[in-house]
């Protein structure tokens, strides 16, 4: 039976695959990545907040541990994008996730956005069961750290560089499409935008009436 299921949801999951993410034109200022990541899988999109809202939040989305069966933990992270903090007004993106395990309740930055992250990642095993990423922390402007709902396999690496004059904007992931009777990872690095903010003009940067005069 969950050789059955697992194949079905490769033949769906395979399907979206193919049909690739809307991708968002939206200018960015820097990427975030860092070393640790895995090597198995393709990355999407990259998927972008709309313009002028930034990451405050995010929900993952995780496999629970299978016991004796194949394991591939985290499979999928969703940034919660707002505009000027405002949480009652948000919308989603995300960049192709496996098609394993639930998705967390969202978690949100007291104040600020999202400016970094660590991932937490398997090494190698050999003829055992890989499972790759395995969990994600998120840093905010105001210096309060998230953690994701992801399993304990493996270590966290080094935090990436900071977003700079913004917030993290969209996101890119490596996912291994499901593998039928193989092993399954899943997500395996993710990469994320940074986007500056938009500088608001103040009083002396705006047109003098007497410059207008025609007279």
């Amino acid at each position: 039976m969950e050789s059955l299921l697992r194949a079905v949801l490769a033949v769906l999951f395979l399907g979206l695959f193919q049909q690739g993410a809307v991708v968002a034109d939206r200018p960015y200022t820097s990427e975030l990545t860092v070393p640790n990541g895995q090597r198995w899988g393709t990355w999407r999109g990259p998927e972008m907040c709309p313009d002028q809202y930034f990451a405050i939040g995010f929900r993952d989305r995780v496999e629970r541990s299978q016991g004796k069966g194949d394991d591939t933990s985290l499979n999928g992270i969703r940034l919660i994008c707002s505009k000027d903090g405002d949480q009652s007004s948000t919308t989603t993106v995300q960049s192709h996730p496996g098609p394993w395990g639930d998705w967390s309740q969202p978690q949100y930055c007291a104040s600020g956005v999202l400016t970094s992250f660590q991932l937490r990642v398997e090494g190698l095993q050999g003829n055992g069961d890989n499972t790759a990423a395995n969990n994600i922390r998120f840093r905010c402007s105001n210096g309060h750290v998230l953690e994701g709902s992801g399993l304990a396999w493996g270590q966290y690496g080094q935090w990436s560089q900071d977003c700079v004059n913004g917030g993290i904007c969209g996101i890119e992931t490596k996912v291994e499409a499901p593998q039928g009777e193989e092993d399954d990872t899943a997500l395996n690095d993710v990469r994320f935008r940074c986007c500056a903010r938009a500088q608001k003009l103040g009083p002396s940067f705006l047109p003098h009436p007497e410059l207008n005069n025609d007279n």
